[in-house]
């Protein structure tokens, strides 16, 4: 438990290092550029650590986005890790995208870290907790430990960097557009207006 309660003192410096977006556009430019992996599709990626109360407060409306989203967007999660102690979140998130049982426990376990005060610091810990939300805890198990889950906890740290990721949550349209440091509704305002300067940077190629 104190360990528990050191990252949660942390959280709230790691989540408020944003870097407010320059010139009142409400975007950064990345440079260089990252590849995306969408396809024809626009690519947003959202980094996010379930304990950051700032990612917590974006979610209801990031989620309701998701479901009005145009066709040629493709939304993507991505759990960061700016220390030790957000990691085990990062392999929770990946096995249970590998079971199927991703969106039916991402509200939980938003709910878990920032009304409920759980302390899911460890494997066992995390298991018991999703055990008690239905998932298969011997599955779990295997998926937290297996490699592909760990080469994807690997490969998130590997954007982090590349993306050079500062505080959560950010979000990066199409490798290019960097949106942080606003308010929700702000957040979820400038993600519309940048997909349309994404896709017309598409269609001019």
């Amino acid at each position: 438990m104190r360990f528990f309660r050191q990252i949660v003192a942390v959280l709230a410096l790691l989540c408020a290092t944003w870097a407010h977006a320059e010139g009142g556009s409400g975007y950064t430019l990345l440079s260089p550029p990252q590849p995306t992996t969408s396809g024809k599709k626009v690519e947003v990626l959202e980094f996010f650590f379930y304990g950051c109360p700032h990612c917590y407060h974006l979610h209801p409306l990031l989620t309701e986005w998701e479901k009005k989203k145009p066709k040629d967007v493709e939304l993507q999660y991505v759990p960061t890790i700016f220390n030790a102690g957000w990691e085990p979140m990062a392999y929770t998130f990946y096995a249970l995208e590998s079971l199927g049982q991703r969106q039916q426990l991402h509200d939980a376990l938003f709910e878990a870290w920032n009304v409920q005060n759980i302390d899911l610091s460890d494997e066992g810990k995390i298991t018991d907790f999703v055990a008690r939300h239905g998932v298969d805890p011997a599955k779990f198990g295997a998926a937290y430990n297996s490699f592909s889950v760990r080469s994807k906890v690997v490969r998130s740290n590997q954007m982090v960097q590349s993306f050079g990721i500062r505080g959560t949550p950010t979000i990066a349209v199409d490798g290019k557009y960097i949106i942080t440091g606003l308010q929700p509704a702000d957040t979820i305002r400038v993600l519309d207006e940048v997909i349309k300067i994404a896709r017309a940077e598409r269609n001019r190629h």
